[in-house]
């Protein structure tokens, strides 16, 4: 890849992110390929298309108004693809993915790997969070390494072993 066409790919990872602070569901056509496809924690199902990602965004939006998604380093790219490490900020004013409104702010770390098509535009997007930790900030799970991690994991069948039951 030339290194024009390498500037390429980080500009639209860029872009990709603004495109969620935005509150323009059509600002992901710009960076995207019409046939993105779109994976994240909180899509059951891969999205298909920049109109699915401007839906997903518009129910963060709601959630959380205050939104906003901004780089978090340098993007590195490899092989015409890149990670862009980004950090979400907002307050959850409404209901997301089944959990009721909580009033809290959260501040969570995440990474983008993105791998374009040939003009440039995202054709493949994955972003990685940690949804336990945004959980926690939003008071719907226990903070780690206390008691109530511990019923968690036991009450989900992790952490018992034989010794435990005696």
């Amino acid at each position: 890849m030339a290194r024009a066409e390498a500037d390429v790919v980080p500009a639209a990872a860029s872009g990709l992110l603004a495109a969620f602070s935005g509150r323009d569901p059509r600002a992901f056509r710009v960076h995207c390929d019409p046939g993105v496809h779109y994976e994240d924690p909180l899509t059951p199902e891969p999205l298909r298309g920049c109109d699915e990602l401007g839906a997903h965004a518009e129910r963060l939006w709601e959630a959380f108004p205050d939104a906003r998604v901004e780089a978090a380093g340098t993007p590195p790219t490899a092989a015409g693809a890149v990670a862009i490490p980004f950090r979400l900020h907002g307050t959850q004013r409404a209901a997301i993915a089944g959990l009721p409104p909580t009033g809290r702010r959260i501040a969570v770390h995440g990474i983008v790997y993105a791998e374009p098509a040939g003009d440039g535009r995202l054709l493949r997007v994955r972003a990685f969070f940690d949804l336990y930790d945004a959980g926690v900030q939003l008071g719907v799970l226990p903070a780690r390494g206390g008691l109530g991690e511990r019923a968690l994991l036991v009450l989900r069948g992790f952490g018992l072993r034989a010794r435990d039951r005696e």
